[in-house]
Formats: structure tokens, sequence, C-alpha cells
């Protein structure tokens, strides 16, 4: 690489941060030298945890995170693109669950180049032991009194599980 640092984003709500989530960032840390987490916001998605609840889970979450790469966590609230650009990401990580998720994957990424051509998207597919966890299905699981501990850590599943019965 030339003495070049090459820098990762790994942007996302991560409302909560689950174990799926946990398996892409620590599959990225083994090809970035540092790997930018950035918490974002997403008004659609009526989240059930602050911006500010969400980068703390996920900066004890990431530090117990093995590997090469320094890994730092970010909140951000403008375009992507833009993000990547203030924090030097040259390449930005996406997971993939199943092929529904590459449909949108796909246009994002068509957007971004016409954005800006200097970041690259690499996609990293989900284990198949996290290819069904998804941030939205966990909470609903949580709201309705369902075991989350297969789908996330124990400190988030505490923290999902008080959240759930302050809002019911």
């Amino acid at each position: 690489m030339n003495g070049r640092r090459l820098v990762g984003l790994y942007p996302g709500t991560f409302d909560p941060v689950t174990l799926g989530h946990l398996d892409i960032i620590s599959r990225a840390v083994k090809l970035v030298d540092h790997l930018v987490i950035g918490v974002t916001t997403n008004a659609a998605k009526a989240p059930m945890f602050t911006l500010g609840e969400r980068v703390a889970m996920l900066r004890e979450e990431a530090a117990k995170v093995a590997g090469p790469a320094t890994i730092e966590v970010r909140p951000f609230d403008t375009l992507l693109v833009h993000f990547a650009a203030e924090v030097g990401a040259q390449v930005i990580v996406r997971g993939l669950r199943a092929v529904s998720d590459f449909e949108y994957e796909f246009q994002m990424v068509a957007m971004n180049q016409r954005l800006s051509s200097e970041v690259e998207t690499v996609f990293l597919m989900a284990d198949p032991m996290h290819q069904a966890i998804s941030s939205r299905l966990v909470r609903e699981i949580a709201i309705l009194g369902g075991d989350i501990a297969p789908f996330t850590t124990p400190a988030v599943a505490r923290a999902l599980v008080k959240r759930s019965k302050e809002k019911s």
C-alpha cells in the first residue's frame, strides 16, 4: 500500500447493534488499517435508542473486537460520501444478508459513485448463522417479550429489554 493507511467506513443506524453487525466488524478489521463505524439517524426507522446511546453501545461492543485495525465509532448526519471524505475513508463496508439486501445496496452504490468516485464499496456476506438477524426484528422480539439473547450481546440485550419495558 506504499505506506498509505487504508481507512474503511462501516455505516449504519445500529438500533441496536446485533451479532450480525459485530460479525461484519470483526471481518472488516482484517481488511483495513483503521475502521470508522459511522452511526447515523434514520427517522423512517423510528429508533428505539438515541444517537448517543447507540454510539456508546457500539463503542463498548467494538472495543471487544480483536483484529489488526484500529476502530473508531463516530456519529454522523450528513451524506455518506461526505462523511467518508471527512474521515478519509477509501472504502465503505456493507454487510449483506440476503438477495433483497443486494437490490437496495446496489442502488446506494450507484448513487454514491455518482456523488463521489473517490470511495469504493465492498460487501461482506453475513455469516450464515447471522443472516436472519436484523435490528428491526430484534427490537420487535424484545417488545413482544421474546428471547433476544441469540441475536445480540448480553449488555445490548439488557438495554433493549429495559427500553422495551419503558416504551410499553
